[in-house]
Formats: C-alpha cells, sequence, structure tokens
C-alpha cells in the first residue's frame, strides 16, 4: 500500500483516456480495448450490481501499487490476533497452511480507477480466523495492522464474508513480495486500500479506527459501486 503518494481523483480520471496510464505510483497500468470495456459496463453482477462499478477500468494485469514491504520470509512471519477476543492467537505461516482453505476468484478495484478481473487468491477465509479467537459481543470491527504501521479497517460484518480471505497465493504461486507476501488481505467488495499487504495483525475493536488512507481523507466506507473514494 503506497504511504508517500497521495493520488486526487483529478489526476486518475484525467488520465484515463490513454492506452498507458500513469498514476502518479510505481509503474503503469494497461486498459482493456475499449470494445471489451463496454461489454464489461453492461454486464452485470449476480447481487445486480454492474461488474464494472463507475468510474472504473479493466486491466490487464495486477500493478505494483507501492508501499513499504515487510521484511517478514515464510519461515518467520506470523499474524498476531488480538483485542476483544476471548481466544486471542499468534498464527505462524505453517498453522495458517493447516487452517481450511479456499480458493476465491473475484474482481478487485483500485480506487486510483483500475479493476483486475477474475484474480485468483488462495488462502483462509477472515471469518475461520475470526470464529477461532470468538470476539466479544462488544466486537464490532476489524483493524488490519501491516508492515510500516500501514493499517485499514472494515466492520466485523464484512470480515465475514465468505470471499474475505487472508491470501498467501495468487494465481496459484506464492503472493509475490510486491503484492503482499507472504500474506496480505483480499477484501474485494472495497477499494483495495482496504486490501492490506504485508499482514502483521488482526485487532478486534469496539470502535471503528480509520487507518492511514481513511485518516487522509479517503473513504472510511470505500464502496466502489457508491464511487466512495474520497470523504
Amino acid at each position: 500500500m503506497p504511504k508517500d503518494h497521495k493520488i486526487s481523483r483529478r489526476t486518475f480520471l484525467a488520465a484515463a483516456g490513454g492506452t498507458i496510464v500513469s498514476i502518479g505510483l510505481p509503474g503503469a497500468f494497461i486498459k482493456l480495448p475499449d470494445v471489451e470495456q463496454r461489454a464489461l459496463a453492461a454486464s452485470i453482477r449476480p447481487d445486480g450490481r454492474p461488474r464494472l462499478p463507475p468510474g472504473q477500468e479493466a486491466v490487464a494485469k495486477l500493478p505494483d501499487m507501492g508501499g513499504t514491504p515487510g521484511s517478514a520470509t515464510v519461515s518467520k512471519w506470523s499474524l498476531r490476533v488480538h483485542g476483544e477476543v476471548e481466544r486471542p492467537v499468534v498464527l505462524s505461516y505453517e498453522e495458517l497452511l493447516n487452517l481450511d482453505q479456499e480458493d476465491v476468484i473475484c474482481d478487485i478495484h483500485c480506487v486510483t480507477g483500475w479493476t483486475l478481473l477474475d484474480s485468483k487468491w488462495s488462502g483462509v477465509r477472515l471469518a475461520t480466523i475470526i470464529d477461532k479467537v470468538r470476539p466479544r459481543k462488544s466486537g464490532g470491527f476489524i483493524i488490519f495492522e501491516a508492515a510500516g504501521g500501514y493499517t485499514s479497517n472494515v466492520p466485523i460484518s464484512e470480515a465475514r464474508k465468505e470471499n474475505v480471505i487472508l491470501a498467501h497465493s495468487f494465481f496459484g504461486e506464492k503472493l509475490p513480495q510486491a503484492h503482499g507476501a507472504p500474506v496480505r488481505v483480499v477484501i474485494p467488495d472495497r477499494y483495495f486500500y482496504k486490501s492490506a499487504k504485508w499482514i502483521e495483525a488482526v485487532k478486534v475493536t469496539v470502535r471503528d479506527e480509520p487507518g492511514f488512507w481513511e485518516s487522509q481523507s479517503y473513504s472510511n466506507s470505500a464502496d466502489p459501486w457508491k464511487e466512495e473514494r474520497f470523504q
């Protein structure tokens, strides 16, 4: 997740007319052809919402969005789950792999305007871990704590959705460091800044705690279909 750049909506939407679009972050992204964009704009998800949210452009690959990488390796990585829970736990990478594993194929949407369709992630449903630690009734929010002091936040109801996972693999291969290795969060139905890379801890809280971008005027709810990009 980027920590040293702030992208205005005007900046990335103004650039979206070209084939290769710079977004002020490492690299660039390549749009799908206009004919495919129009077809996607007309397609509908099972829940009745358009597959391509308003203001988004479908891209061919997952861009490197920068951020502060963690130093943890697979052998040294651990996940602390704490806060308003009855059974706090620290999980190693091996222990994570010993939990029920899921493959999730989903579309992901970045606040800067790109959407990657049919991305495939493998990992553990966050609901599995939430159930393991038994949140107290007072615990209504999940705070993701990641390398470099990065945080993001969602209601616990969002974290329990079936397509929300702690991912260790991307398209059948171990997650690359640029995309959050060893483990990252994937929350498909929120803008991707909610999906913290290089995850180190999950905290259950009574009160919401706006994360890094949410504290800098980005939307706290981050619904792509409502274009909730900024406060």
